[in-house]
């Protein structure tokens, strides 16, 4: 089978929208949607559920090669802890090695009948898919993303304070920049896209308007 036509790659930091806007979009345009964060979600919380340390390369890469795609969601995947350990588990090299082939065979063969498929992730335009029809690339400052993680744990019945989700959010920022395999970046062809004054609506705007531009220019 040869690989779908269509790839579009939506990085950008924790709670910058970029998962909102990969549904919509996958919705909009008929394609199959893969939440690469999930995996480093899940990832961590196995290692945490074995009682292990997820700073623990063998651990880690463990869980990870034992991931299933197809498993449905675990609801704990967006508790706090789970998304620390996530940060942690995917800075080890050998873990994203794990992931990497996934992430690739999800995007150049996605199920039917989809046309083709939306990945969003920290690294999607770089690393995972870097010959992407389509590269956005979320950002919007830890302020108001600290704020947008604080309503969605309060909406979820989570204890959520500010200060604390803010200095996690800026630690997790440090790691996710800093760390030496596949750290986050905008791809050079990237569009950029600041979604700290704008609504969910005004994003998928920018962001479908961008994508039917070179969707006609393709034709």
């Amino acid at each position: 089978m040869s690989p779908p036509s269509f790839i579009i790659a939506i990085d950008g930091p924790s709670a910058s929208g970029k998962g909102t806007l990969a549904r919509r979009v996958a919705a909009r345009f008929g394609l199959a949607h893969l939440d690469t964060g999930r995996l480093y979600r899940a990832t961590g919380l196995a290692v945490l559920d074995a009682g292990g340390d997820p700073t623990d390369p063998v651990a880690a890469e463990k869980a990870a090669r034992d991931l299933d795609l197809l498993r449905p969601a675990d609801p704990r995947l967006r508790d706090e802890d789970v998304g620390r350990a996530a940060s942690l588990v995917a800075a080890i090299p050998a873990v994203r090695a794990a992931l990497l082939d996934a992430q690739r065979d999800f995007a150049r063969h996605p199920p039917a009948p989809a046309k083709g498929a939306v990945l969003d992730g920290r690294d999607i335009g770089t690393v995972v898919c870097p010959d992407a029809t389509v590269k956005l690339f979320l950002v919007a400052s830890a302020e108001s993303r600290a704020e947008r993680r604080v309503k969605e744990l309060r909406r979820s019945r989570a204890a959520a304070i500010y200060d604390a989700v803010l200095q996690d959010m800026r630690e997790r920022d440090a790691r996710d920049s800093e760390r030496r395999v596949a750290p986050l970046a905008a791809a050079p062809d990237a569009m950029t896209i600041d979604t700290t004054l704008l609504d969910a609506d005004q994003v998928f705007e920018q962001a479908s308007d961008h994508i039917a531009r070179l969707l006609a220019a393709r034709r």
